[in-house]
C-alpha cells in the first residue's frame, strides 16, 4: 500500500514539474528586433484625441469610382474598388480611366459639412488605393490627379476643409500597388528581392511626401499588407512606423502595417500589438459578452453601408444596405467595448454623394445630436451586457444605458459589478427622473421612460461605490 502512495506521489510530482515546465516554455519571451514597441495603452495626448474622438468616417474615392463596379458591360457584385482584379483588367488599360477623372461636383466645403453635421470628429481618406492612383500630385508616379483634366490637389482641398471644420484627418494608404512594376505579390528570386527594395523605396518616399505636404494629418492608415512579401520584410514595417512617428510627432499607426521578424501581423510573436491601436475588425465587431479582452488595447473597426462595398458601386442592391439604426447600433456596440467606429462612404465619380449616404449622415447626425454624449469619449463600462443594448461610460464616471431594444416588461435589468450601486436614472436628453428598483444583490429594474422616445435611446446612471456594505440580500446556501 505503501509502495503505491509512493508511485501516486512521485507521478503527481512529475506531473507538477512537467506542467511548470510546460508553462515556463509557453511563457519564454522570443526575441524579436522588429515587434511590438508600445507596453500596452499609449496614454499620451494625442492617442487620448483619438480615442476621446469615436466616432469617425471613411471615404474610398479613386478611378474605381467611374465604371462604378461595372466593366465591359459587365456588373461584378464584387467590391467596387477590387473591379480591376475582379475583371482582369491590365494596370495601364485601367489607368486610361484618368482621363475622366473631372469630378466637377466635388466641394470639399460640402463634404466637410456634411461630416460635422453628421456628428464624425475624423476622416480617413483613401489618399492611394490598390489600384495606385493618387489623390495627390505626387511626383514619384505618373498616376496621379496632376494628371487628369481635373489636375487639382483634391486631397489638399479636403485636408484644409476638415480641418476647418475642426474635423481631424486621417490618411489610408495602401501599400499594396498594383500600378507599379517592381511590387512583388512573394519574393521568389535575387531579382524580386532588388526590385521589391526599390518599391519600398518609393513608398518611403510617397510617405515622406503626405507627412511633409500635410503637416496636420493624425493618422495613418494602412492596407494592402497581407502579402508574403511585406511579411518577409518585418524591418521595413517597423521602418515606416518609426518615420513617421519622428517626422509627426504624436501621429497615430494602425496594426494592419506591422509584421514583425517571423512575419506575424497586427500582433507580434510575443502576442503584443503592433502599432497603436487594432484595425482587424472590419465589416465586423468583437462579441459584446465573449471579447472582453480588446477592451485591453486600443481598436478600431470599419464598416460598410451595403454589405459588400467600399467603393462607389451603381448597383446597390447586389448586397444587403444597413439602415440608419443598424449603423448607430453598430457604433455603440464598438464604444461600448472601449472601440472606434468608422462609417464608410463611396463618393460618386461626379464627386457627389448618392442620396442614401447623404440621407444617412443626416439621421446618425441627429441622433448623435441627442445622444452623443453616451459616445465621445466613453468607454467600457464594465457592467454585464444586457440583451436591451449596450452600456458606455463617461470620463467621470457616469454609466449610460443605450437602449435599442423596448422590453415587454417596461423594465431594464441592470446587474453592477460588486459594490456598486445604482442611486438615481435619468433620462439624457430631457431629465425625466426613471424609476430604480433593486430586485437582488447587485441587480436592478430600472424603468423605461413613461413616453417610448420612438428611438433608441440613453438613460443616464448615478452611481456609488458602496464598499464595506452588505446589503440586504444574502446568496443562497447550495
Amino acid at each position: 500500500m505503501k509502495g503505491t502512495k509512493r508511485i501516486i506521489t512521485l507521478f503527481a510530482l512529475v506531473t507538477a514539474i512537467s506542467f511548470l515546465s510546460s508553462a515556463q516554455e509557453i511563457k519564454k519571451e522570443i526575441p524579436l528586433k522588429y515587434g511590438a514597441t508600445n507596453e500596452g495603452k499609449r496614454q499620451d495626448q494625442a492617442m487620448q484625441k483619438f480615442r476621446d474622438n469615436r466616432l469617425g468616417a471613411f471615404i474610398h474615392w479613386g478611378l474605381y469610382a467611374i465604371p462604378g463596379g461595372e466593366w465591359n458591360g459587365k456588373v461584378y457584385g464584387g467590391a467596387a474598388e477590387w473591379l480591376k482584379s475582379w475583371a482582369k483588367v491590365p494596370s495601364d488599360e485601367w489607368m486610361k480611366l484618368m482621363d475622366q477623372w473631372n469630378p466637377t461636383k466635388f466641394d470639399a466645403k460640402k463634404w466637410a459639412k456634411m461630416a460635422k453635421e453628421m456628428g464624425v470628429k475624423y476622416i480617413k481618406i483613401t489618399t492611394k488605393h490598390h489600384e495606385g492612383f493618387c489623390l495627390w500630385p505626387s511626383k514619384y508616379s505618373k498616376y496621379t490627379v496632376a494628371n487628369t483634366p481635373y489636375k487639382k490637389d483634391v486631397l489638399g482641398e479636403m485636408v484644409k476643409a476638415y480641418n476647418d471644420e475642426g474635423i481631424d484627418v486621417h490618411f489610408y494608404f495602401s501599400v499594396m500597388d498594383w500600378s507599379h512594376p517592381d511590387y512583388r505579390y512573394s519574393i521568389k528570386s535575387v531579382e524580386d528581392s532588388i526590385a521589391f527594395n526599390r518599391f519600398l523605396e518609393f513608398t518611403d518616399n510617397q510617405l515622406k511626401e503626405l507627412a511633409t505636404r500635410y503637416p496636420t494629418v493624425k493618422d495613418f492608415w494602412f492596407d494592402g499588407t497581407w502579402d508574403a512579401s511585406i511579411k518577409k520584410n518585418g524591418w521595413w514595417t517597423a521602418h515606416a512606423e518609426q518615420m513617421l512617428k519622428e517626422m509627426l510627432p504624436g501621429v497615430t499607426i494602425n496594426s494592419r502595417l506591422r509584421a514583425d521578424d517571423k512575419g506575424k501581423r497586427h500582433f507580434d510573436s510575443n502576442g503584443r500589438l503592433m502599432g497603436d491601436y487594432e484595425s482587424g475588425y472590419e465589416r465586423r465587431l468583437p462579441d459584446p459578452v465573449k471579447d472582453l479582452k480588446v477592451t485591453q488595447w486600443d481598436w478600431e473597426a470599419c464598416m460598410t453601408i451595403p454589405e459588400n462595398q467600399w467603393g462607389y458601386h451603381k448597383d446597390w442592391s447586389l448586397s444587403y444596405v444597413k439602415t440608419p439604426i443598424e449603423v448607430i447600433d453598430r457604433i455603440v456596440h464598438a464604444v461600448s467595448m472601449g472601440g472606434n467606429m468608422v462609417v464608410n462612404f463611396g463618393p460618386q465619380a461626379d464627386g457627389d454623394f448618392r442620396p442614401e449616404e447623404k440621407e444617412l449622415a443626416k439621421a446618425i447626425g441627429k441622433w448623435m445630436s441627442r445622444y452623443g454624449e453616451a459616445v465621445y469619449a466613453c468607454d467600457y463600462a464594465g457592467f454585464d451586457k444586457q440583451g436591451w443594448g449596450y452600456y458606455t461610460r463617461g470620463k467621470n464616471g457616469e454609466v449610460y444605458m443605450v437602449v435599442f431594444n423596448q422590453p415587454y416588461s417596461g423594465h431594464l435589468t441592470v446587474k453592477t459589478p460588486k459594490d456598486i450601486s445604482v442611486e438615481k436614472a435619468s433620462l439624457l436628453g430631457t431629465g425625466e427622473e426613471i424609476q430604480v428598483v433593486e430586485t437582488a444583490r447587485n441587480e436592478y429594474n430600472v424603468s423605461v421612460p413613461k413616453k417610448n422616445p420612438g428611438e433608441p435611446y440613453v438613460i443616464q446612471l448615478k452611481v456609488r461605490a458602496a464598499k464595506g456594505t452588505k446589503g440586504i440580500y444574502r446568496d443562497a446556501l447550495t
